[in-house]
């Protein structure tokens, strides 16, 4: 007897129609990234990162901003 090395794959039964392709996807979405106020002056920030604004983090001043190095 001959023995053949033929792999059997998943054929699925019927062709999935675009309805239901697109159905299925419809959670498959980017969601909004989420950002919070600084407390400091107010700008919108990205949680746990430093405050482009004023250079602020968790309260306390990391990084000085441009603004007052100018003064």
């Amino acid at each position: 007897m001959l023995k053949l090395d033929i792999q059997l794959f998943a054929v699925p039964f019927r062709k999935t129609s675009k309805t239901s392709k697109r159905m299925r996807r419809t959670h498959y979405k980017i969601s909004e990234a989420g950002t919070t106020t600084c407390p400091k002056c107010g700008a919108t920030v990205r949680p746990h990162r430093v405050c482009p604004e004023c250079g602020s983090y968790k309260g306390k001043e990391v990084i000085k901003s441009a603004k007052e190095t100018t003064k």
